[in-house]
């Protein structure tokens, strides 16, 4: 399941209409969800609350194998919406397989005026993260700088004792793990660009991605565009997926160490029709072709290519295949994963007009597994009862 802040952090981008998905770092983030799933070790505890509607607080207690703990205090510049833990539904706080919508230009924020002078206030979050007992100390700052652009700004802070010198009777020093991390976003909705920079090793990069055909609001029509035919033309054959292409790049160098890279990659995914809810991750019957998606990452200079596959093939059940492989070492790697949601036995059948809503509130838990060629198969499994705890 998601963390408590990763949850607040996309529910404050849907709040002040940023698209995070038109960005070249989430190109992969369909089959990822599927094969690159953490399986939780140990007791875990996690309690989190919204006092208010711009402030909120999560705690978290590890038992096992390790006794440790941490305290988050999470501010946003506006209400986010939230509701009670047993109103929201369970694929909202667990990543899963989602064909996303067409790319889109970011919202602008609503004037507001007073006496004549603009007194509407930047949109902004702020997020950080003491640890105990290594007090290590997480931030994170998102501001919009205007209507496409967007600053993200998070630190580290950790030091890490090498160990001590009992005969010396003093402690050896410390490792400096603290780090900060600037990354501005432009989004124009048809392409999007990233700018990074690392400030301790002075690593810098760009991303690019740019998504091919139309964009959101392009009075687009699922499908062929409707037209009359002529009556000498001859039918066409039905067939294939019917999506859009996005392709991007990534350039980066380090300082420190006096070396670079750059990557390319390449997404195919289906279109989401009018009148189906693919967008939430689920396949309606009425869909004429099953939600999919399909990626290639290539890093020429460090030999690597990557190739995912991933559909859904039922409204319960996503699959996902890819292949790693190195061009210079011939390391190669499978993997192979699947994605199952569990619903809850409904006696009687519910009228159409609620069977949308019912695909979100009779879901009781999802169940993901793996196997690979490098490593033994893996198996989650998220249960969600009612009222929800989180």
């Amino acid at each position: 399941m998601q963390p408590f802040a990763s949850y607040i952090l996309r529910k404050y981008y849907e709040a002040t209409g940023w698209n995070e998905d038109n960005l070249y770092s989430n190109l992969t983030r369909s089959s990822n969800a599927i094969l690159d799933f953490q399986v939780p070790r140990g007791l875990h505890f996690h309690v989190s609350k919204s006092p208010n509607t711009v402030f909120k607080t999560t705690y978290s207690l590890n038992a096992l194998p390790n006794l440790n703990g941490s305290l988050g205090y999470i501010f946003t510049s506006c209400d986010l919406g939230l509701t009670s833990s047993a109103d929201v539904a369970l694929h909202e706080i667990t990543q899963h397989f989602k064909v996303y919508d067409l790319p889109r230009s970011p919202e602008p924020r609503p004037e507001v005026w007073l006496a004549g002078e603009r007194v509407d206030q930047r949109y902004y979050l702020m997020y950080g993260r003491l640890y105990v007992p290594t007090g290590r100390l997480d931030a994170l700052y998102s501001t919009r700088l205007g209507t496409s652009w967007q600053l993200v700004a998070a630190a580290i802070s950790e030091q890490k004792q090498l160990g001590s010198n009992k005969a010396k009777g003093r402690r050896s020093d410390a490792v400096d793990h603290s780090n900060i991390l600037l990354n501005l976003q432009h989004d124009r909705g048809k392409w999007c660009t990233e700018y990074t920079l690392s400030v301790v090793d002075g690593l810098c990069g760009a991303r690019l991605l740019y998504n091919f055909g139309k964009k959101a609001g392009d009075d687009y029509v699922a499908g062929e565009s409707r037209r009359e035919r002529r009556v000498d033309e001859e039918e066409a054959m039905d067939g294939g997926l019917k999506g859009r292409i996005s392709a991007g790049a990534e350039l980066y160098f380090s300082a420190k160490e006096k070396s670079g890279g750059i990557s390319t990659a390449v997404r195919f995914t289906t279109v989401p029709e009018l009148g189906t809810s693919e967008s939430e991750g689920y396949m309606s019957s009425a869909a004429s072709q099953p939600p999919t998606t399909v990626t290639a990452v290539m890093n020429p200079i460090l030999g690597h290519f990557s190739a995912a596959y991933a559909s859904q093939v039922s409204q319960d059940l996503a699959v996902c295949s890819r292949f790693d492989f190195n061009a210079y070492s011939y390391e190669s790697e499978w993997t192979i994963g699947a994605e199952w949601w569990v619903r809850k036995q409904i006696k009687e059948e519910p009228p159409a007009l609620e069977l949308s809503s019912r695909r979100t509130e009779d879901l009781q838990g999802v169940m993901k597994a793996r196997i690979s060629t490098n490593y033994v198969s893996h198996v989650t499994f998220n249960v969600d009862e009612h009222p929800q705890i989180r």
